[in-house]
């Protein structure tokens, strides 16, 4: 017995056959041998082939195959009755075909075995030097007469030549598969819609599948059309990741590595025009290169991608999980946040999707301020990045805060501080800030703020000439109305004003209250040649006191009727602190 390798050429050979053709190896030498008993005459050659042993008559295989007649043709091997080839193209069914021929001198052949056929020719050397029209002919033959003839048949070679690496490139089967391919489908597209070649090449493996489409490009074709079948491509291979889950399963390491390669050449060869994916699409991407683990330039690009299309986007989309459970929060904030500063630096504050980036960064910010792994610190970084020119209101905003105040009653005074005044309470509608007036979450301060723009605002509106637009009005039913109006806003104003008195007398009698307590500690007698020190102010010393007055709320963050010292206001009348 003998080993037979090629000398000079290293032909390493995976076949991935499917479980149909798998049969075919444990019939094989079943059918060789009926094909031996056939010739009465026995069998003086066998010739193995992975676990598949073919018995063979020594003169068939000589008189076309020349690899085996230079083999049996040395004196060393004269005598020998075994032959190994472990490495031929396509395993047992790539020789299978090559006996059959040896045979016959036909074969039926079609686009899913003529790779195989053409890449078997070439290995044991069936030329027209041995023997007239032999199977390298026949199959040469027949590529150019039908096999590159069409796209489905190129890109089912195409698809069979990717197994049949390095011999397929050797013959230059790969090469022509792919500019036929290109070819075909850019002359098409000049004239009609190109979707109908995706479902041809998504199952082409990701190197040839990378080759093809450079390919196209640079035969002309439009880069922003490519963005059909990326989707395609990556959908199909990326399939079974739980990218919307808020864990992360563990897969096969080849597998995971596998898909890694996948996701970071499609990033590669996303489009670089504006608009060319759809923002979702790129969420999708983004979401599969954090649950892979991809490397960082992959996961910029995405982002930077994401930032361009920001307007574009509903709230759903910036929904990243973190799939980490180390105390970090349930989406990936620091995500989000270079997200939206790509969009920033690359437009100017006059663009048109601003105002619906702002409302959806804030929609977002409250989304995430319930996460209890949220620090003040990185809801504060956040608010800070929303610009004020995007904000149309505060309204947004003002919910952010009511939400992580109420998800983390346990910071400090200073924190709640810091968090409120990412608000601007002048920028507040009249419904929130009714409510704010009422939200004892928020600090003294911030209440006094609401509570005087409200005041200013009903004072401008009071002093404002709506008299004369009155005086032009047509009838006597919107005169009337106009004036229904004033007076409901003089009565408002009157009613602020006496909230705020109240508010004012409060703090007095706190005042007093504390004066009056008996102190413990003696006075420190000032040090000679030094003045006094100045008390604290009254407004400070009973900041806290005032947060603690009615620390009773309703769900909603209204106070209970019990509380407000009278009685519940009309529907259309604001609520106040009371």
């Amino acid at each position: 017995m003998v080993d037979v390798h090629q000398e000079g050429v290293d032909l390493p050979i995976t076949l991935h056959m499917p479980a149909a053709k798998k049969e075919l190896n444990s019939d094989a030498m079943k059918r060789i041998s009926d094909w031996i008993s056939s010739q009465d005459i026995p069998s003086d050659i066998i010739v193995s082939v992975g676990s598949v042993s073919f018995p063979i008559h020594r003169f068939a295989l000589v008189s076309k195959c020349g690899y085996i007649k230079k083999l049996l043709s040395d004196t060393k091997n004269a005598d020998i009755s075994i032959i190994k080839i472990p490495e031929i193209p396509g395993g047992p069914e790539g020789f299978e075909l090559a006996a059959k021929f040896c045979y016959e001198s036909h074969l039926k052949l079609s686009t899913e075995n003529i790779a195989v056929a053409r890449c078997v020719a070439e290995y044991l050397e069936m030329t027209e030097e041995y023997a007239a029209g032999n199977l390298v002919k026949i199959t040469e033959a027949y590529l150019n007469e039908t096999g590159l003839k069409s796209l489905s048949a190129a890109a089912s070679v195409l698809q069979s030549s990717g197994n049949l690496l390095p011999i397929s490139e050797k013959v230059n089967l790969i090469d022509r598969c792919v500019d036929t391919i290109a070819c075909m489908v850019t002359e098409e597209s000049q004239v009609s819609v190109v979707d109908w070649w995706a479902e041809d090449l998504i199952g082409l493996r990701i190197d040839i599948f990378k080759r093809v489409l450079l390919a196209l490009v640079s035969r002309g074709f439009k880069q922003f059309a490519l963005g059909p079948i990326l989707m395609l491509y990556a959908q199909k291979c990326l399939r079974g990741l739980e990218i919307h889950g808020k864990s992360k399963k563990n897969l096969d390491p080849k597998q995971e590595h596998e898909k890694r390669i996948v996701l970071e050449t499609i990033v590669g060869l996303l489009p670089r025009e504006k608009n060319a994916i759809s923002i979702s699409f790129l969420s999708m991407l983004l979401r599969a290169a954090k649950y892979l683990n991809t490397t960082v330039v992959c996961r910029l690009d995405l982002e930077k991608k994401m930032g361009l299309q920001l307007g574009q986007a509903v709230l759903d989309d910036i929904l990243i999980p973190t799939y980490c459970f180390d105390g970090d929060t349930l989406f990936d904030v620091d995500t989000v946040q270079q997200i939206m500063t790509n969009y920033f630096e690359y437009y100017s504050k006059d663009s048109g999707d601003n105002e619906n980036v702002g409302i959806l960064m804030e929609d977002f910010l409250a989304k995430i301020a319930s996460d209890r792994n949220l620090l003040v610190s990185k809801f504060i970084s956040f608010a800070e990045c929303i610009p004020m020119e995007v904000r149309v209101t505060e309204d947004g905003m003002y919910r952010a805060i009511d939400i992580y105040l109420k998800a983390h009653p346990g910071i400090t005074d200073m924190d709640r501080k810091k968090v409120c005044s990412m608000m601007d309470c002048q920028k507040l509608s009249r419904e929130a800030r009714a409510h704010a007036s009422q939200n004892e979450r928020l600090p003294v301060q911030t209440v006094v703020q609401v509570l005087y723009y409200e005041q200013q605002r009903l004072r401008e509106l009071d002093s404002s000439p709506i008299s004369n637009h009155v005086t032009t009005q047509p009838t006597l039913d919107t005169q009337k109305s106009v004036s229904d109006e004033i007076s409901s806003l003089r009565k408002e104003n009157q009613e602020l004003k006496f909230e705020l008195l109240k508010m004012k007398t409060r703090l007095q009698e706190i005042e007093k209250s504390t004066a009056n307590k008996p102190k413990v500690n003696s006075p420190k007698v000032p040090t000679a040649g030094k003045p006094p020190l100045p008390k604290k102010s009254i407004i400070s010393s009973v900041t806290k006191k005032l947060g603690k007055i009615t620390p009773f709320l309703h769900a909603d963050g209204f106070l209970p009727s019990s509380t407000r010292g009278r009685n519940k206001p009309d529907k259309d009348r604001r609520h106040s602190v009371a």
